[in-house]
């Protein structure tokens, strides 16, 4: 019986957890047991108020393969559900969730990026969506979140042909935030799961809302939803605590800036 567990949690910094998928062997393909593991840890850091932001990546060498292939051939695919829906239990996340993808993102590898916040790419990752080679119509949002981030046409190229992208042309074409070398990959995201978690709390809640719910109106109505939330807001401003923030924001900048 193998003892070694599917996810690992850790808590590196104050205010940021970092989740890593633990199946290197099999390219950290999402079995049940590991949608399952993903699923319970993330609505457990949903609920934990010290967690201001959340790192999720890959053990060994890769990311995630997506689903597992030889688990599909012996119990065919298992309808998603509460406890498994890892791209739901993402979704509902009230915490910013950075996807350090440290190598291959295939077809569900690539929903579950896709479902993360922000990404980061390590110059060896690859992205490929082969749902039309193995014949499987997505489920995670994969068919209408890739053509919203890098445009109708490419995401027809990558989900029609199935063929890899390069981390270099990930960034290119907007699909990750930013590429760095391997080495540099989970310090690069713990700096800025850092920089995040230095937010006020309430205010990352927040504002991830609204970006969220806002992306998926029309512009007029985003910018009324905008001003709704801003008006709420700002009945519940403290004036000193805004002072105090401001103060502490120039002086951020400055740093920042070598001043």
């Amino acid at each position: 019986m193998n003892d070694t567990p599917l996810l690992l949690t850790t808590r590196p910094q104050a205010g940021v957890a970092v989740l890593t998928m633990n199946r290197p062997q099999s390219l950290n393909a999402l079995s049940i047991g590991l949608r399952e593991a993903l699923v319970r840890a993330l609505r457990e850091i949903a609920a934990d108020s010290d967690v201001r932001a959340v790192v999720l990546t890959g053990a060994g060498r890769d990311f995630c393969a997506g689903l597992d292939l030889k688990e599909l051939g012996e119990r065919g695919l298992v309808p998603s559900n509460a406890d498994n829906d890892v791209s739901a239990a993402l979704a509902a996340m009230p915490q910013p969730v950075i996807g350090a993808i440290n190598g291959v993102a295939i077809t569900g590898g690539l929903e579950l990026a896709l479902a993360c916040d922000i990404l980061i790419a390590s110059t060896q990752a690859r992205f490929a969506d082969t749902h039309a080679r193995i014949g499987i119509v997505p489920y995670w949002g994969l068919s209408q979140k890739l053509s919203r981030l890098v445009g109708r046409s490419r995401a027809m190229e990558m989900s029609l042909s199935g063929n890899f992208v390069d981390a270099a042309t990930a960034e290119r074409w907007g699909l990750v935030n930013r590429v760095v070398e391997p080495d540099a990959l989970l310090p690069a995201a713990l700096a800025l799961a850092g920089d995040i978690a230095s937010a006020d709390a309430a205010m990352l809640v927040t504002y991830k809302r609204l970006i969220d719910e806002g992306h998926r109106l029309p512009l007029g109505e985003a910018l009324q939803l905008e001003q709704q939330r801003s008006r709420e807001w700002s009945r519940r401003l403290d004036r000193e605590q805004l002072a105090a923030r401001r103060e502490q924001v120039q002086a951020r900048g400055r740093s920042q800036q070598g001043g």
